[in-house]
């Protein structure tokens, strides 16, 4: 082979130092080069960094000749990937010349590793402080649910770029806060500054945990007029947006025109009509996505054992979990058993879903003994509840989905005393109960409602429309549930109670505010109460209107008395 010169070389080894596994070869490569420059040493020291193997990585470092600034900050950031953090720290408190890099790096390190205090020290004595070690405090303050401090921080940055605003705007929606996001968002563009595909994904979640569909589709008119309306990232986050907000139509639509598609776009669509309970659909995407040779991950089966579950096919749901790993190289984690406990739950077969929880290889979650009461209730099985309720509470004393949840299936049985005595544990155990809610986007705002509210403006108009539909669906044949009314009381008040639920006041205030044929869109924190989701099928054919409902697990589409859940869910 005729000589080649350093910098053939080095094109060689950084081609193989960007793969990973190469390491062997980016050796040989390297003890092939006659005179290995800066550049040779830099890149095979970042070839093992890259590779994880700090151990050679460290010999390499002490054997090289050139030990430029780049050779240090590249060693700190190697141990801070693999979580060596007083490796670190002792490789930045020798190292003999810091730039901005350097301090850059060692603050990220400290917000990744979740030491904030360490973090704001080092920080504050930073020399310079570039818009990269600013950016990382506010991110480290969102990360640890500071907002606040984050939005000091944001608030005394002399220079922000892209990744500064992104920070801001992901960290209110990760933080409960998507309504400030949304705002952070429209600031941004305001200011001058080009959202990327990174900002769009977060806005757009926003809207997504807001429900706010109109907004959405401002967001999605943005992006059209500007060249990210191609980026994968965008537009599986748009479709995702769309399943979310209860339009599945424009979500598909959206999806079939996307010229390139990643696994992600594809679990998004197969999560869309899961939640839709549009099982067969959900599946044959998925036949779909094997026969374009993309490889499933551990999201695509959530997905697809969701979609099993809302649709009631539970031995196809069963068959795909017991062969997903044999079948397509993908191990089952927690999620996927938590899939096929509700899957079994559900349809009745609760032995099997006992005999699964306790076979798992992973210690049980709390949401899945949680799963199993809502299943009990169902059901009338007070033995598997209580099994469920105690594994609950050892996991988790102080939750108040246990005590309610069991409390619920005492209830479905008519044992108040047991309901009574759980009340009782509650107040005594200071169990703080995550009131039901339920709210709809009328007019640009979002309006929300609580059972029994009786803080809405608009409450007289809404008392006169509930009352109006109370004696139509009387006349059509509706009768109260009165199972879901959890207090033992008279019927009269138990049927007040009911009319009062927060579902059929936010569907009432639909009915007033928005204008006759247009479908009404509403959002719950909880799954849906029964007697509102029997009631809402007769409310749907006497007004004639499509009533959409979102709940914690899937959408509800009313219609002509019909939902379409099948009343499965």
């Amino acid at each position: 082979m005729p000589d080649k010169t350093t910098v053939t070389w080095n094109s060689i080894l950084s081609g193989y130092s960007k793969k990973p596994g190469k390491v062997v070869e980016a050796r040989k490569v390297f003890d092939k080069i006659p005179e290995p420059d800066n550049i040779s040493c830099n890149t095979m020291l970042a070839c093992y960094v890259n590779n994880a193997d700090m151990n050679a990585a460290w010999m390499f470092f002490g054997e090289m000749g050139f030990r430029d600034i780049a050779s240090w900050n590249t060693m700190i950031s190697g141990f801070l990937k693999n979580g060596m953090m007083s490796e670190a720290r002792k490789f930045f408190e020798v190292i003999p010349e810091r730039n901005d890099v350097t301090w850059n790096v060692m603050i990220s390190g400290y917000v990744e590793s979740g030491d904030l205090e360490g973090a704001v020290k080092l920080f504050g004595s930073a020399p310079v402080k570039s818009v990269v070690a600013w950016t990382a405090m506010v991110s480290g303050y969102m990360k640890v649910g500071r907002v606040e401090l984050a939005k000091k921080v944001f608030s005394e940055m002399p220079v922000k770029n892209v990744v500064t605003w992104n920070s801001m705007i992901a960290g209110y929606v990760e933080n409960g806060r998507a309504e400030d996001g949304v705002k952070f968002f429209k600031r941004m563009v305001e200011s001058g500054v080009s959202p990327n595909s990174s900002s769009m994904s977060s806005v757009l979640l926003g809207c997504s945990d807001l429900s706010a569909l109109k907004l959405g589709k401002q967001v999605h008119s943005f992006i059209c007029k500007c060249p990210l309306h191609s980026d994968v990232k965008v537009g599986t986050s748009l479709v995702s947006m769309y399943c979310k907000c209860g339009e599945l139509e424009d979500a598909r639509k959206l999806f079939h025109e996307m010229s390139q598609k990643d696994v992600v776009s594809w679990n998004a669509m197969i999560s869309g009509y899961a939640q839709y309970g549009e099982g067969e659909k959900a599946l044959s995407l998925f036949d779909k996505m094997m026969n374009r040779g993309m490889k499933p991950d551990r999201i695509t089966f959530v997905s697809v054992l969701s979609a099993c579950n809302h649709a009631g096919l539970v031995d196809v749901g069963v068959q795909y979990f017991y062969t997903m790993q044999k079948d397509y190289g993908v191990i089952a984690k927690e999620d996927h058993y938590t899939c096929v406990v509700d899957l079994l739950g559900r349809a009745g077969r609760l032995v099997e879903a006992v005999d699964l929880v306790k076979r798992m290889p992973y210690k049980p979650q709390p949401a899945i003994f949680g799963i199993l009461l809502g299943a009990c209730r169902i059901h009338k099985n007070l033995e598997v509840a209580e099994f469920a309720a105690k594994n609950l509470f050892d996991c988790d004393p102080t939750s108040a989905t246990g005590y309610v949840q069991l409390a619920n299936v005492y209830a479905a049985m008519n044992k108040w005393d047991h309901v009574s005595m759980i009340r009782k544990s509650m107040k005594g155990n200071k169990v703080i109960k995550v009131p039901g809610y339920s709210w709809i986007e009328v007019n640009n705002a979002v309006h929300e409602f609580r059972s029994g509210d009786k803080l809405h403006p608009e409450l007289a108009a809404i008392r006169e429309k509930l009352n109006e539909l109370e004696k139509n669906l009387k006349v059509s044949g509706y009768v109260p549930k009165f199972e879901f009314a959890l207090h033992d009381v008279d019927e009269e008040q138990k049927r007040q109670m009911l009319l009062w639920h927060s579902e059929k006041l936010a569907i009432a205030y639909g009915l007033i505010k928005l204008p006759v044929g247009t479908p009404i869109r509403l959002f719950k924190n909880l799954r849906v109460c029964g007697d509102c989701h029997h009631a809402t099928k007769f409310i749907s054919r006497i007004e004639g209107r499509e009533i959409i409902v979102r709940d914690t697990t899937r959408f509800h589409h009313f219609k002509n008395g019909i939902c379409s859940c099948g009343d499965y869910w």
